[in-house]
């Protein structure tokens, strides 16, 4: 393996190897900001991906729906934000928020529901941590969606290893407007049968957090509960996909299939009855 594939993944924060001053902004979405982020974010999948599928999507309802929602995921590529973008905006329908680290690289993306954090230090990081506290707790129809591993690691990879911020915002949050919800989403990204990949989301059942959960809440303990039921949630989604079970899939998009596919679709029935192609 070569050095450059050597650095792909690392475990130290971008921020904290930048080593500079960011200044902190606030996310600002406005109804035609947000219009044009949802055409070109949905464009975006729809230009790489053959189809994106869900499923499960009922089980949001079963949230405090007076609290605002918490969405963890695993962060295994660089799509994964694009991915919660759609799904905070197309199926959940919620004004998004998310953390994107060195931010002030890609300003207009406050326009889209982002907020830096900044994780050269504690002190900075928890700017962004106070903000999500207050804005969620605030709005209810806000949806904070967060990669509780801080940074990305190998596609699958396993054991989830989640950082405790995700914990510290939902314990302030539930202590301090009195409940929040958190709600686990399993991603994946596969080849099936067509020649580009589909992205397949799984919506977990919320856990729902009140004000008398937290009291005596060991932060700790409670993070690893999250990341062993995580694995299981996301480790069966990977099991049904290789078994090529997709009951209970809808497809958000699926991409018209370009005309060499088509072509070749129709040159396999040709002389091939009973081949199972």
């Amino acid at each position: 393996m070569s050095e450059d594939l050597d650095k792909l993944y690392c475990n130290v924060p971008p921020t904290k190897i930048r080593n500079r001053e960011e200044k902190f902004r606030p996310a600002r979405t406005t109804p035609f900001w947000e219009t044009i982020a949802d055409m070109f974010f949905f464009n975006m999948l729809q230009h790489r991906f053959h189809s994106m599928l869900v499923k499960n999507e009922e089980l949001f309802e079963e949230r405090n729906k007076d609290a605002a929602t918490i969405f963890f995921a695993p962060h295994g590529n660089w799509w994964d934000g694009i991915v919660g973008y759609n799904m905070l905006r197309r199926v959940f329908h919620h004004t998004v928020r998310v953390m994107v680290e060195e931010m002030n690289r890609f300003p207009l993306l406050s326009r889209a529901g982002a907020f830096p954090v900044n994780k050269r230090s504690s002190q900075e990081a928890m700017k962004s941590l106070k903000y999500a506290i207050d804005d969620l707790g605030q709005n209810p129809d806000h949806g904070l969606w967060i990669f509780p591993q801080g940074v990305i690691k190998p596609p699958n990879y396993r054991p989830f290893e989640f950082q405790t911020g995700m914990t510290y915002i939902a314990e302030k949050i539930a202590k301090k407007y009195g409940a929040i919800n958190l709600v686990p989403v399993a991603v994946a990204f596969a080849f099936l049968r067509e020649d580009q990949p589909e992205v397949l989301v799984e919506v977990g059942k919320p856990i729902i957090l009140t004000k008398d959960d937290v009291v005596g809440l060991d932060r700790h303990e409670f993070t690893h509960k999250l990341e062993k039921d995580f694995t299981e949630f996301c480790d069966n989604q990977l099991n049904d996909i290789s078994k090529g079970h997709f009951q209970g899939y809808r497809q958000l998009f699926v991409k018209r299939v370009h005309w060499y596919r088509r072509i070749e679709k129709k040159l396999k029935g040709i002389g091939m009855k009973g081949s199972g192609i």
